[in-house]
């Protein structure tokens, strides 16, 4: 049954690859709010984070969407339509304030009774739900696992191969009922990498889908998740994104030359670019990081491609991702607790000693190395071939 269902699934692939690229011809840009704020989120909150978006120069650097994660929803009316809780008290409003901007906006739900916070999920309600979105306005919707995976265990018990079947379903349904509307939505898998949803997620319309468990503003949380993205390059491409969670810069409990790594790591894995803190407080520094246009074009780069790792040795790792042009980002990494030299392996990488290299975080810096790579920090730079 699984193998049909994935057999027919497939069959419609290119279909939907049209109106899945359309939407995510590059790795999404934007914010969401669940890193800094959690179920806290309020329409304020929302507002906010779209005026500093435009004020900040986030938007002219690429950040278009404005996401609202969980905690948003009250209970359904009379007739079974999903209604906004008293922090939100117009979602149509706010998505119009949103799009005044020349901004996007995101919602959140799942395809369980219940969302991870406990509020009013999808289940049985996918196509209501999404004609509400889209006439409220959405562009983006990402939808978490959470309290459907009891209805899995508990319709099939000890079958992880029907539970699977289902948790693809789910999503498919959702995404049927998101393309009904009419209207082009983001669909953004959170699944927490289940059954390598890398291999599956677009033939359920996944235009990103989470590859790890949650991220924390931590070098541990954040290094584990990244550096474990090695060797799911080919599953990403234009219109489908492996998603390794949303960014922590600016959140206080990463270091500088961590928060560098973060960035520099999730733009070599062609990673969706969500900032998670509050924009409305953004030091310098963050938004120093957050608006460097070099790494924000590596991200974004129009070949599609997701870069992974070269070489590992000890706590250094090398990794690249191929630019158009035939240029190269390149990642020095060092997960050690002392600053060593590392210098670039151009035989592995195809390179030469003549290449031209430019240097992300220290545009001063243009030579050819060794470079003295600080504890936790990283040296990113761009090769011409």
């Amino acid at each position: 049954m699984r193998k049909t269902f994935l057999t027919l699934a497939l069959l419609a692939l290119p279909f939907a690859a049209n109106a899945q690229t359309k939407v995510a011809a590059t790795p999404a840009m934007g914010w969401n709010s669940w890193n800094h704020f959690a179920t806290h989120v309020t329409d304020k909150d929302v507002r906010a984070a779209a005026d500093a978006i435009v004020a900040s120069g986030m938007k002219d650097a690429g950040y278009i969407y404005v996401n609202i994660d969980d905690a948003w929803q009250g209970k359904r009316d009379a007739s079974g339509n999903i209604v906004p809780n008293s922090k939100f008290p117009d979602m149509k409003a706010l998505a119009d304030y949103v799009h005044s901007k020349g901004l996007k906006i995101g919602i959140y739900s799942s395809p369980g009774p219940q969302t991870c916070g406990r509020y009013e999920g999808s289940y049985q309600h996918e196509e209501q739900d999404a004609k509400m979105y889209a006439q409220w306005g959405m562009d983006y919707l990402k939808y978490d696992l959470c309290s459907y995976g009891q209805i899995m265990r508990k319709a099939a018990p000890g079958d992880q191969a029907k539970q699977y079947e289902m948790m693809h379903a789910a999503y498919e349904k959702m995404h049927k009922a998101l393309l009904a509307t009419g209207r082009p939505i983001f669909f953004s898998l959170c699944q927490y990498g289940f059954d390598s949803v890398w291999k599956w997620g677009p033939t359920v319309g996944g235009n990103s889908w989470r590859t790890t468990d949650d991220i924390e503003d931590s070098y541990m949380s954040m290094s584990n998740i990244g550096f474990a993205q090695a060797g799911l390059s080919k599953y990403a491409g234009p219109g489908h994104w492996n998603d390794p969670d949303m960014l922590e810069v600016g959140n206080g409990k990463m270091k500088y030359n961590e928060y560098l790594t973060h960035m520099s790591l999730w733009a070599i894995l062609a990673a969706p670019l969500l900032a998670g803190n509050d924009l409305s407080q953004m030091s310098a520094e963050t938004k120093s990081i957050l608006l460097n246009k070099d790494v924000i074009a590596i991200d974004q780069d129009p070949l599609g491609k997701q870069g992974d790792r070269v070489s590992a040795e000890g706590p250094f790792e090398v990794w690249s991702k191929p630019l158009k042009n035939g240029d190269v980002a390149v990642g020095l990494f060092n997960r050690g607790h002392d600053a060593e030299q590392m210098s670039l392996p151009l035989q592995k990488l195809g390179l030469t000693s003549s290449s031209k290299i430019h240097n992300v975080w220290n545009t001063s810096d243009n030579g050819h190395g060794p470079w003295m790579v600080p504890e936790h920090g990283v040296v990113l730079l761009i090769v011409k071939k």
